[in-house]
């Protein structure tokens, strides 16, 4: 997409510092500007998680917190907030907090499916304007112990920084048999429910 569809009189806002996020914005071309969400995201999740809300409401819950609080110090703008959540068989997952606890999640997830709940929410003013929530589904292959110490060394610190301990779009790949669902899902910003939404909106021509 050329950034000469945008019909915004402002760039849109990203609530995030998601790299991916903002890589799959930048390669439709949008004109955008990245703001981080100055929140506890596990503060938010945890009441939700003790609630026994899914993977589906922590992600929508969280993509609306962070589009509203950056909406806040935005008026006039849209801003757009998401979050990605991971669940397997009724467990939710998180971001891994060491490299242990990496390994653990992948040996977890390990010859089984499971979703990625990739929430998003554009705001203006401190109003949510839409909200959706599309699912992908994802199948690991066995891993073995060995494979799962080598990945590690591979991927990095950056396993730190998602549900899963992998970046699909990097060394993860090498996790997977099978994918089913939207790239930009997986990604962790879902782009054709917001292009929809922004064609609704006239910001992008259709």
């Amino acid at each position: 997409m050329s950034s000469a569809l945008w019909l915004g009189a402002d760039p849109l806002v990203l609530a995030s510092r998601s790299a991916a996020r903002a890589a799959l914005l930048a390669a439709a071309g949008l004109p955008f500007e990245a703001r981080a969400a100055d929140i506890d995201e596990r503060a938010v999740e945890a009441p939700l998680v003790a609630a026994g809300a899914g993977a589906s409401g922590v992600a929508r819950a969280l993509a609306k917190t962070k589009a509203l609080a950056v909406s806040a110090a935005a008026p006039g703008r849209l801003v757009v907030g998401a979050d990605q959540t991971l669940a397997c068989d009724g467990r939710l997952f998180v971001k891994p907090e060491s490299r242990a606890a990496a390994a653990a999640a992948l040996a977890a997830l390990s010859g089984r499916a499971h979703e990625l709940h990739s929430a998003l929410c554009a705001a203006r003013d401190g109003q949510v304007l839409f909200a959706a929530a599309p699912v992908a589904r994802l199948h690991m292959r066995a891993l073995s112990s060995k494979f799962i110490d080598a990945y590690l060394d591979a991927a990095g610190p950056a396993v730190l920084g998602s549900v899963g301990a992998y970046q699909i779009e990097g060394a993860g790949m090498h996790l997977f048999e099978r994918i089913e669902g939207d790239h930009s899902t997986i990604l962790g910003l879902p782009l054709l429910p917001l292009f929809g939404f922004l064609r609704d909106e006239g910001l992008i021509l259709s």
